[in-house]
């Protein structure tokens, strides 16, 4: 199948179109507009520093459904004994920040990019995107960043300056969504650091399905926190 060259037109071609490696299309911009259709219809942006923006809508998809989370035993020891603090959307640009310096997909030539980074701070602002932040002695130790549309959250990116924290970030953000009663958090791709979670694979139609639904939601905009 080919890839799709965008034009300034904010439309995207259908997320099933997508090469067999999620590669759907080329171009366009970072625009909240944009951004927002994107993720409204399975769609993100994957690209390195330098290339052109590259979409994506990869099958099968990565998913968490909230009432399928385990929190190992071991992990949930650790939590109980408060080493961490937790707080969200108190300090956004300092944890994307931190995710484009440790972002596990670096590794196959992408980047957390400055223009990403001031999208997704202007989605911050906005009110669509949320950080969770781990805290250790007062020190950003670990954390998160998604974006939230109806009853979807759509994992970004995470980071670990200690061991554990990215984790302890991790179950604060599905307690929160399991008290919202969130349909699916988007994990994107396979990653064994999610599966211990209970992540699992789903095929793209199957997700489409549920994004179609659970999109119809309200969304929960504004500042996020553990209250």
């Amino acid at each position: 199948m080919p890839v799709y060259r965008l034009s300034d037109k904010l439309v995207f071609p259908p997320a099933g179109l997508a090469e067999k490696d999620g590669l759907l299309a080329i171009g366009g911009d970072l625009s909240p507009e944009r951004l927002l259709l994107a993720y409204s219809n399975g769609i993100f942006p994957w690209f390195s520093a330098g290339d052109p923006i590259l979409w994506w809508s990869p099958s099968p998809r990565l998913v968490i459904f909230p009432g399928e989370f385990k929190t190992p035993r071991r992990l949930l020891r650790l939590l109980n004994r408060k080493k961490f603090s937790v707080t969200m959307d108190r300090a956004f640009r300092q944890v994307i920040r931190a995710c484009a310096t440790t972002d596990s997909r670096q590794e196959k030539g992408t980047w957390i990019t400055g223009d990403m980074i001031a999208a997704y701070s202007l989605l911050h602002d906005m009110g669509y995107a949320h950080s969770v932040e781990c805290w250790q002695d007062r020190e950003l130790a670990g954390g998160l960043y998604g974006l939230s549309l109806g009853g979807v959250f759509f994992g970004e990116s995470m980071f670990s300056r200690q061991p554990n924290s990215s984790k302890a970030a991790l179950v604060s953000l599905v307690k929160k969504l399991q008290g919202w009663d969130f349909d699916l958090i988007d994990c994107q791709m396979k990653t064994a650091h999610l599966m211990q979670f209970g992540a699992r694979e789903i095929p793209g139609p199957e997700f489409q399905a549920l994004l179609a639904k659970s999109i119809q939601r309200p969304t929960q905009k504004g500042k996020w926190d553990l209250g």
